[in-house]
């Protein structure tokens, strides 16, 4: 009896000792498998960033769609390749039209064209002496009129001359006959124009074309430096850096002012800003990066301002500071630094920014998978709007907020509804963008509010690129005195291009008119100095 009650302990002893292992392997097993799932999201992760970013490696940067009709991907070109003619040898010239400029909405100009402003050269071929004789009666020929006509664009490269400017010194005869002693005879001295700069040799032209190589061409001081040093100029870049900032601050900085003042009158405007690496930086390191911002004028501007500002971080009080006098409406990104700005500032959303995280989730899906996924419907109703935008361009202000409220409001309404219902998803591509989305949706809808706003923030950022494009050219400002300079230098060319003006021509209009005067200190100068303010033969012109 005593064997079979410890067989039986024994027997369950061994049953609970099996059970606890199976329990322990189950365990083991479910961690393996949650482990499993999490290595498997986690390649997931990586492979879909990995399609993300070889995209943004070697893919278009161009934000315009690229999936339509069923999101077929578009084919994409070397840009050579898609404009030049299959057989470039036989292929025509295109014919120089002369055509009446105008502007298009997001198309450029399809002709060639040469403007009427340019000097015509006109070069006349005829025939050698030994020619000239009649093949049926041998008497002397005579030009009896003009036949083909062709025109060429010849270049001539930029040269460098010395101007020398003498004061001639005028006397009177008279005085000099009936003068007692030889000093009172009268002598006047004819006044030389003003240096832009004193005590230098710089030209108005010559400032005025550093300054657009710099900040129009992308070419920084040390590559101009060199560019002279070809053409037999020893002219070093701390000089022509010293040029730049001297002129900047007498001249350029009242008129950046008198701008600031107009652009704080006004009640749309767009913001956006960017890194900007400064080497001495008081208190900082020459690593750490410093920022660059840029405020300027909306669609519904008369005359279009666009103006820098350096500042040594992106501090919620910069652009707080910047607009302390500013009233209205301000297009931004989803940047919580401007989210703080006062009640009396109201921040218009970028809807292309919370597109463009549905278009970075289709880039890390596979093609197979994009047509008719979340992430592509999410964009889609991005894509709408923005189709119903381009619908209401040509309205007025008071009939495009009449569609807006007919079309739009309902189509905005109805995709935040749709990511609502996805809001769950969380570290996912998807859940990203929704994320977003949700998270900007009382900025996004502030563009319903006044038919003058505008769906998205791409004015600003269309201004801000040809700083993106010269930093990475001059990579870095020395100081933060050569900083503002830059932003100050950047504000008055954007500006001038903006409003048709040729940039070169109006710095050297500025230097040659503001030279000698207190600009500070003359309203009526800095007025006539602004861009609406100035003669249409400082405009750039095309055939009419």
């Amino acid at each position: 009896m005593k064997t079979t009650v410890e067989a039986t302990q024994n027997w369950h002893e061994v049953v609970a000792e099996k059970e606890t292992r199976i329990a322990e392997q189950e365990t083991c097993i479910a961690k393996q498998e949650t482990r499993i799932a999490e290595l498997e999201a986690l390649v997931r992760y990586y492979e879909e960033q990995f399609r993300l970013h070889k995209h943004r490696q070697f893919g278009a940067k161009s934000e315009k769609s690229q999936y339509i009709d069923g999101f077929v991907q578009q084919d994409l070109f070397n840009e050579a390749e898609a404009t030049s003619d299959e057989n470039p040898e036989t292929a025509p010239e295109p014919e120089l039209r002369e055509v009446q400029r105008h502007f298009r909405k997001r198309k450029r100009l399809v002709n060639d064209t040469l403007p009427d402003n340019i000097p015509i050269e006109i070069v006349e071929h005829g025939l050698d002496e030994s020619e000239k004789d009649c093949p049926e009666c041998g008497e002397q020929l005579h030009v009896m009129g003009r036949g083909e006509k062709r025109r060429v664009l010849v270049v001539i490269p930029a040269t460098v001359k010395i101007r020398e400017h003498v004061s001639l010194t005028y006397g009177c005869r008279s005085c000099e006959q009936t003068a007692v002693e030889p000093g009172d005879a009268t002598i006047i001295n004819a006044p030389l124009p003003a240096p832009v700069i004193k005590n230098s040799f710089a030209s108005p032209e010559a400032i005025a074309h550093i300054m657009y190589q710099k900040f129009v061409m992308g070419a920084p001081l040390y590559r101009q430096e060199k560019d002279w040093e070809r053409q037999g100029i020893m002219l070093s870049r701390q000089t022509m850096s010293n040029w730049l900032i001297s002129a900047t601050k007498k001249y350029l900085e009242p008129i950046y002012n008198a701008l600031l003042a107009i652009l704080l009158t006004l009640q749309v405007l767009h913001s956006d800003e960017t890194h900007l690496q400064v080497l001495h930086e008081p208190g900082k390191a020459a690593q750490t990066k410093s920022s660059m911002w840029l405020y300027r004028t909306g669609s519904d501007a008369k005359f279009p301002i666009v103006l820098y500002e350096y500042q040594p971080d992106k501090s919620a009080e910069r652009p707080k500071k910047f607009l302390k006098n500013f009233k209205g409406y301000l297009h931004t990104d989803g940047a919580n630094y401007y989210h703080s700005l006062p009640p009396d500032i109201v921040v218009v959303g970028c809807i292309q920014h919370a597109r463009r995280k549905f278009t970075d989730a289709l880039k890390t899906m596979l093609p197979k998978d994009r047509p008719g996924s979340k992430v592509a419907e999410g964009k889609k109703y991005c894509d709408r709007l923005f189709d119903l935008e381009r619908d209401f361009a040509d309205l007025t202000p008071e009939e495009r907020y009449e569609k807006r409220q007919q079309f739009s409001k309902p189509l905005l309404e109805e995709f935040f509804a749709w990511a609502e219902n996805h809001s769950h998803l969380t570290k996912t591509p998807l859940g990203k963008a929704v994320h977003y989305l949700l998270g900007q949706r009382k900025y996004l809808e502030n563009f319903l509010l006044d038919g003058r706003l505008e769906i998205s923030n791409n004015r600003a950022e269309r201004s801000i690129k040809p700083f993106v494009i010269d930093r990475k050219n001059f990579l870095f400002a020395n100081t933060t005195r050569g900083a503002t300079a830059s932003a100050i230098m950047f504000s008055i060319i954007e500006t001038a291009k903006d409003n048709g003006l040729n940039p070169f021509k109006y710095l050297v209009h500025i230097f040659k008119t503001a030279a000698g005067h207190d600009a500070y200190n003359d309203p009526d100068l800095i007025q006539s100095l602004l861009p609406q303010n100035l003669h249409e033969s400082l405009r750039i012109k095309f055939c009419n």
